[in-house]
């Protein structure tokens, strides 16, 4: 039997052109889930594409609203079940050569876009006993020189993931997922020399990096009912590698 406008859920993923965006949206369909995807690129994903540039979300009213009325329009058809804040920005640089901008930009879509984006769907959300799920990184809790603008800012939203539980309960859950090294072309941009990537499988003691879809599948369960008694949790997904202590 056709699932109809009527019956259908929608999840609101935002990065939804990015690999792990993808898989997030494929798997929510197989779930049944009505796909609304948000990201700068035109790729289409998800069921509906809006293309959308979160750092200007966070700095333009207008825009801000312009987006809102599309997301409503959806959301009148499609009641939203869950929000999937997965778009990250990632401008690395050593903090001498930080600029303001680079700063600013990474606060912006990591993690100031989240929370609006949040504070929009929040009474959408309540009406359905939604939740929202935050995508963070192993970079809130372990990270490397040059990343003190993106580790910064995923360590916030993970602290606001924690703060809106809280501050939201009884209303929606809000969890986090912390993916380490993921099999995506940001992550391979970072790793040019083949065998620095073979070395980045080896560390981890599970023999290998992951792949988007793993990410999607807790994201997925985390939306469930089966998820209830999830929140304010930070799910680590890393392989591991958070346990490893290298020697010298």
């Amino acid at each position: 039997m056709e699932i109809t406008a009527v019956t259908m859920n929608s999840v609101i993923v935002t990065g939804s052109s990015g690999r792990i965006g993808a898989e997030i949206c494929r798997l929510f369909k197989r779930e049944g889930f009505f796909t609304i995807g948000l990201d700068r690129q035109p790729m289409q994903n998800a069921d509906v594409h809006i293309q959308t540039d979160l750092n200007r979300l966070c700095t333009d009213e207008a825009y801000r609203q312009q987006l809102g009325q599309s997301l409503d329009e959806l959301i009148s058809r499609y009641p939203l079940k869950c929000l999937v804040n997965n778009a990250a920005e990632q401008l690395l640089n050593k903090t001498d050569d930080l600029t303001l901008e680079q700063w600013q930009t990474t606060l912006n879509v990591n993690l100031t876009a989240p929370f609006l984006l949040i504070q929009h769907c929040l009474p959408h959300l309540e009406a359905t006993k939604g939740s929202v799920i935050n995508v963070a990184s192993i970079h809130r809790q372990l990270t490397k020189p040059r990343f003190v603008a993106y580790a910064t800012s995923k360590s916030a939203l993970v602290g606001l993931t924690k703060a809106l539980a809280v501050d939201l309960a009884g209303r929606i859950r809000v969890n986090a997922i912390s993916p380490a090294a993921i099999e995506t072309p940001m992550l391979r941009a970072g790793f040019p020399n083949p065998d620095d990537y073979r070395k980045l499988n080896e560390i981890h003691p599970v023999g290998r990096i992951g792949q988007p879809d793993e990410v999607a599948e807790v994201a997925v369960f985390l939306a469930s009912d089966k998820a209830g008694f999830i929140n304010g949790a930070d799910i680590q997904i890393d392989g591991g590698i958070s346990g490893v202590l290298k020697d010298l």
